[in-house]
């Protein structure tokens, strides 16, 4: 993850990380076969705001540590609780362990929030452009919006191979929601399956202030050129990639 920006405030709360805290798990829930949401609280709760990002740091008996950044994929709130949603990668050290052996009433070291340009606070229209994984941080703002009775301030646009592999599937319904399979598509669905084109995001470019997209370099890459020939300057796209992380 990349953040260019300095830490933001918001609402006047500081935003700057946290020390490293304690947190408890307070549930684990699977979104995919491969992929599960961990309800953490934390200890010392600290402000957040949409897209947004926490370290999980893992130290073994010998001193030994590793340490990886997931996003935030609930909204903000100030009960100190947060959902990490991870994806189980081969080998993956710090992946491997979350979903083999932690359980609900584990505690696991935390840091953050972190991160100040790829956020967003309800305030603004928005479009959300996610492939994969990518879609963790713009779930977080759609939640936001839709606490907030905002949903006419965003329209998420996701990118999943196929039904099983999409995330958060049962919230990606409504009006708010375009969702694209890549590979395969459920039954009736009037898409074909097929790559992201400028005809999903043309009707809701003109409404956007900015456009947020997140995936792997070359989703990024695509859907940030898709919006540029639609007509949205390049000052409004903020973009984040995400890479493997074990």
């Amino acid at each position: 993850m990349t953040d260019p920006l300095p830490p933001r405030t918001g609402a006047g709360r500081p935003l700057a990380p946290t020390p490293w805290q304690t947190a408890t798990v307070l549930a684990i829930r699977a979104e995919t076969p491969n992929v599960k949401t961990f309800r953490l609280a934390l200890a010392a709760p600290s402000p957040y705001l949409a897209g947004q990002h926490y370290v999980v740091r893992l130290t073994a008996p010998d001193g030994y540590t590793a340490s990886r950044s997931y996003s935030v994929a609930s909204a903000p709130d100030d009960r100190g609780e947060i959902d990490l949603t991870v994806e189980h990668l081969p080998d993956g050290e710090v992946s491997g362990y979350l979903h083999e052996v932690v359980e609900v009433g584990d505690l696991l070291e935390v840091r953050g929030p972190i991160g100040g340009w790829f956020v967003w606070e309800a305030d603004t229209p928005a479009l959300l452009v996610g492939g994969g994984s990518g879609v963790i941080p713009l779930m977080s703002m759609l939640r936001l919006a839709r606490r907030e009775g905002r949903g006419d301030l965003v329209h998420l646009v996701v990118s999943a191979r196929s039904p099983e592999d999409l995330y958060y599937r049962d919230e990606l319904t409504g009006p708010e929601v375009t969702v694209v399979h890549t590979r395969v598509a459920p039954p009736g669905d009037l898409r074909p399956p097929g790559r992201l084109t400028a005809d999903d995001l043309a009707d809701h470019v003109a409404a956007a202030q900015t456009a947020y997209v997140c995936g792997s370099t070359g989703f990024t890459n695509a859907a940030s050129a898709l919006l540029t020939d639609l007509g949205m300057p390049v000052a409004q796209i903020r973009v984040e990639r995400f890479g493997p992380t074990g």
